[in-house]
């Protein structure tokens, strides 16, 4: 008996597969649009930007790393750039580490606080 009752309950032969093509790929093409325009774009664009200030880095110019360390380069190589963190303190760290340039007045403004 219970096996009769699960046959009558499938789809009639002849519609299982109307619903193919396409219309079966749209959801999942929806869903690459969405994180495209919300996840990898924005990340490109990013990186894209990161990118562009690494390679216009000069000496002088304060920034700050990945890690939280505020210094004013003093050199700069391929692949490495000199921070001085302190007076008569250098530090060597990676261009990548290199998290963004801080604005003079930001730093003032911090180091009061500090005090």
């Amino acid at each position: 008996m219970l096996i009769s009752t699960a046959y009558a309950m499938g789809a009639p032969g002849g519609q299982a597969g109307q619903a193919g093509g396409i219309a079966g790929f749209l959801p999942i093409i929806i869903l690459f649009a969405i994180f495209y325009f919300l996840l990898i774009r924005p990340q490109q664009k990013k990186a894209k930007e990161h990118k562009a200030m690494i390679d216009n880095l000069k000496t002088g110019n304060r920034v700050v790393t990945s890690g939280g360390i505020f210094g004013t380069i003093v050199s700069l190589d391929d692949t490495a750039v000199g921070l001085e963190i302190a007076e008569k303190v250098k530090i060597k760290v990676a261009r990548s580490n290199i998290a963004g340039l801080v604005n003079g007045n930001e730093a003032a403004a911090k180091a009061k606080e500090k005090n």
